[in-house]
């Protein structure tokens, strides 16, 4: 089946594809920074919520003040 069809994956499968830990994709669906689905006892994570997840924009922290000569 090709990814585009896919419409979610397990929570290991989302950890594989985003090159994080099992623990990283829990604590990310704890915080609900990261959508997900619990159908019975499996919890899903839906593609477009790792796709949204990718394409946030993270605040960047401003450049540290020093003086300048």
């Amino acid at each position: 089946m090709p990814d585009d069809a896919v419409l979610a994956v397990s929570v290991s499968e989302a950890a594989r594809r985003l090159g994080v830990s099992v623990r990283t994709i829990a604590t990310l669906i704890a915080r609900k920074e990261l959508g997900s689905r619990k159908i019975g006892r499996r919890r899903i994570v839906p593609v477009a919520s790792l796709d949204a997840f990718l394409r946030k924009d993270h605040p960047i922290p401003p450049e540290s003040k020093r003086a300048r000569s």
